[in-house]
């Protein structure tokens, strides 16, 4: 079955999905994007993305077409393409303008929806424990281009991943401009410290991820004491446990960070926990939108 990709409301085959060499988000990375999962026919956290879709674009100034125009695009191009299961990328770039980072030159914004049958990130390594490098590569100070805007600039993820490659792990623990850990390249983090789940608040320069916001909802129903502060290096590698969340790796122990293992080396009980409670709630149609 050829692969369909939605572009401006229009349905071409992937291979023939193209947008202008003069579209500013290819040529200064102006524009924003989401990443959904659909399980067994259900969009999940659906209007949660849409809406951290619109926060974004508000910072942008950039304008969106109605929210019911990007939800049949989202549910329409997963089932065009004959999907139950998928990992969706929701795309819009300022569109087509003139050489010059003038927005003004854009008479419109190009909106592309993505639908593949993706599995998780890190696959079945993504249960058994990944090996985490603390990377050099530094997130943007809060006061300079903030994180909380999901835009198609990734370079920073970009270098942190090459240090990942390089080191031989499986991922990268990136720090704040001030030296305490903010998240991974794609993926929030979490750690749990004498039954206590700390995760970096948005001081450090992370984006408040849906998955991350969805898993500590499971984490209090379950009675466990969720903080959200600052975290040092030291309290990272001196964990119990430590896990990563996101849309696309959904939930991944890291079970080693820089050659030392995290607790016992092992996944621990509350990331099995959680991580066997959200695979439980995603199908849910109470937590998403029904394609």
């Amino acid at each position: 079955m050829t692969r369909l990709v939605h572009i401006d409301g229009a349905f071409v085959p992937h291979d023939g999905a193209h947008v202008g060499v003069y579209d500013h988000g290819l040529l200064y990375g102006d524009g924003i994007y989401e990443g959904l999962r659909v399980y067994d026919g259900v969009v999940f956290q659906a209007e949660e993305h849409i809406d951290r879709l619109y926060r974004s674009a508000k910072c942008l100034r950039l304008a969106l077409p109605p929210r019911e125009e990007i939800r049949h695009a989202v549910c329409e191009t997963v089932r065009r393409n004959g999907l139950r299961d998928a990992y969706v990328r929701l795309v819009v770039t300022r569109g087509t303008g003139q050489i010059g980072p003038d927005p003004r030159s854009c008479p419109r914004p190009t909106l592309i929806v993505i639908a593949e049958p993706t599995p998780p990130l890190h696959g079945s390594s993504g249960q058994q424990g990944l090996s985490a490098t603390m990377a050099t590569t530094r997130r943007n100070a809060v006061d300079a281009t903030t994180a909380q805007i999901k835009s198609l600039n990734y370079l920073g993820s970009v270098l942190a991943r090459i240090e990942a490659q390089e080191a031989g792990a499986d991922e990268a623990i990136m720090l704040d401009a001030r030296g305490f850990v903010s998240e991974s390249p794609v993926c929030n983090v979490f750690l749990v410290r004498d039954g206590v789940l700390l995760t970096p608040g948005e001081s450090s320069g992370i984006l408040r991820g849906i998955t991350r916001d969805f898993v500590i909802g499971l984490a209090r129903e379950d009675g466990i004491t969720v903080v959200e502060r600052d975290v040092s290096p030291y309290e990272l590698l001196t964990a119990d446990e430590v896990f990563l969340t996101g849309t696309h790796a959904e939930m991944a122990p890291v079970t080693r960070v820089g050659g030392v293992p995290v607790g016992t080396g092992e996944v621990g009980e509350v990331c099995r926990t959680l991580t066997k409670r959200f695979h439980a709630a995603v199908r849910d149609p109470a937590h998403g939108t029904p394609l």
